[in-house]
C-alpha cells in the first residue's frame, strides 16, 4: 500500500512541476492527450520515478556518501536531479512520457517535488500510538 501512495504523490507533485512553464519539465500525454490519458501518463511516469529512486537511488547515495558528508547534504540536490533526469531518459523512447530540457532545471524541480513530497510524507505519516 505504501509504493501506491508513494506512486499517487509522485505523480502529483510531477504535475505540480509541470505547472511551472519556466522549469523545462513536462509531460508528454498518450494519444488522444485527453485527462484520463495525462493522469495515466502521470501515474506510469511516478511509478517509474519511484523505481529509480529505489533501485538506482540506493545504489548512487551509497556510491556518493563521502560527497554527502562533505557537502552536508547539499549533494543529495544533484542525485536528485540526476534521477529526475534518468526518468526523463527511460521514458525518451516512448511517444509519450516526462521531459525535462535542461539538467540544472531539473535539478530544481527536483527539489519541488522533494519537497511536495515531504509535505505529503508529513500530512499522511501514520499516527503514532502511545
Amino acid at each position: 500500500m505504501g509504493f501506491l501512495i508513494r506512486v499517487v504523490v509522485n505523480a502529483f507533485a510531477i504535475w505540480v512541476v509541470t505547472l511551472i512553464p519556466t522549469l523545462g519539465v513536462s509531460v508528454i500525454a498518450f494519444s488522444p492527450g485527453e485527462t484520463l490519458q495525462l493522469v495515466i501518463s502521470l501515474l506510469v511516469i511516478a511509478a517509474v520515478f519511484a523505481l529509480v529512486n529505489t533501485i538506482v537511488g540506493t545504489v548512487v547515495k551509497v556510491l556518493t556518501f563521502p560527497l554527502y558528508i562533505l557537502t552536508l547534504g547539499l549533494f543529495s540536490l544533484i542525485v536528485n536531479g540526476f534521477l529526475l533526469w534518468l526518468t526523463s531518459w527511460i521514458t525518451q523512447f516512448w511517444t509519450w512520457g516526462l521531459r525535462v530540457e535542461d539538467f540544472w532545471w531539473g535539478v530544481v524541480a527536483a527539489l519541488l517535488i522533494s519537497v511536495i513530497n515531504w509535505i505529503f510524507g508529513v500530512i499522511l505519516r501514520p499516527k503514532r500510538k502511545d
